[in-house]
């Protein structure tokens, strides 16, 4: 939720094995020890796709879905973090016997832990209330519309604070920053590039013209539509953040033509971008798990077909029920 999924996979896959290293290897493996280990991989990168929806920071496809909309849509009010959030309703069953003595094996948090908590704690703050509500507007009107967030600022704090190791030794300096995933920001950038592209080239109005079966869909089904067709190429496309470029803009002008509101389309689209559950090329944190060798091509298709339809399902209802409360799809100015 609060980290792009793909570093939360390669973050959280090495535990993952480390838990399966703890079973013998080889043939003398029983099928039960089997299944563990394909549950605990595939565990990892669903939970990771679906995690990154809940916030606008937990994948790229979110962040490319809010830009696109200020871009093409400044006069409406920007999605904000608690706009995007308000839909959840998190819940989860967890042993707390078990956690208590795991927090135990871990020992004291130390003063860089806390720090660092401390930053990232101040960081969500300033996230969920840059934009609150229409009565209530944030710190983001103290500046006029000239700050995008507080996550340069946080960012900043990490190498003024010390980490009380060694002395003169910051929270991040230079040497660890540039192992960072900088490719991210370059694929984000491409991203809105290619979306300038395909508008300016005249390929969205060619691809919208096959998408003009959509106009005559009745109105339940446009949603479970777009999210279909967008789930689908994100599986051969081996990137969810370029199937949501190339889709986002054709949806945009198809919402214009139907006079709907562009996010009816928008979401559903750059959602079902995101239930890249089938194939290990559909998304990066999949190619972690998948190359970690405890699971087949078969394991995903079997349990993420299954996943891919839940969420489609899911979303057909929720988008143009809880959605359009959200969004205030009803005030639209087209």
């Amino acid at each position: 939720m609060w980290m792009h999924n793909v570093a939360a996979a390669v973050l959280m896959m090495p535990v993952a094995t480390g838990i399966i290293q703890r079973f013998p290897a080889g043939p003398i493996q029983s099928n039960v020890e089997n299944k563990f280990c394909r549950a605990v991989i595939l565990g990892v990168i669903y939970s990771v796709a679906i995690g990154g929806m809940s916030t606008l920071t937990g994948t790229g496809v979110n962040l490319i879905l809010v830009g696109m909309w200020k871009k093409y849509f400044p006069q409406e009010e920007p999605i904000s973090f608690n706009t995007w959030g308000s839909g959840q309703a998190l819940s989860a069953y967890l042993d707390k016997a078990h956690l208590k003595r795991e927090l135990e094996l871990l020992g004291p948090m130390a003063f860089a832990e806390k720090m660092v908590l401390a930053v990232f704690s101040m960081l969500i703050v300033l996230w969920m209330t840059k934009s609150i509500t229409d009565d209530i507007p944030g710190w983001g009107v103290l500046f006029n519309g000239r700050a995008g967030d507080g996550t340069v600022m946080m960012a900043t704090l990490l190498f003024i604070i010390p980490n009380n190791k060694e002395k003169g030794e910051k929270l991040m300096d230079w040497n660890k920053c540039k192992k960072l995933p900088w490719n991210l920001i370059l694929l984000l950038g491409a991203g809105f590039a290619i979306a300038d592209g395909v508008e300016s080239s005249g390929l969205a109005d060619i691809l919208s013209r096959t998408l003009n079966f959509l106009e005559n869909a009745p109105y339940l089904a446009i949603a479970p539509a777009v999210c279909l067709i967008s789930s689908i190429m994100t599986e051969f496309i081996t990137s969810n953040n370029a199937t949501t470029t190339l889709v986002v803009p054709l949806l945009i002008q198809i919402a214009k033509s139907m006079h709907l509101h562009p996010l009816l389309l928008m979401v559903p689209g750059a959602i079902g971008a995101q239930f890249a559950f089938v194939l290990p090329t559909a998304t990066p944190s999949n190619v972690v798990g998948f190359t970690t060798g405890h699971i087949e091509i078969q394991d995903m298709v079997k349990i993420g077909l299954p996943l891919k339809i839940a969420g489609i399902a899911a979303l057909s209802l929720l988008m143009p029920t809880l959605g359009a409360y959200v969004f205030e799809t009803n005030k639209f100015n087209n």
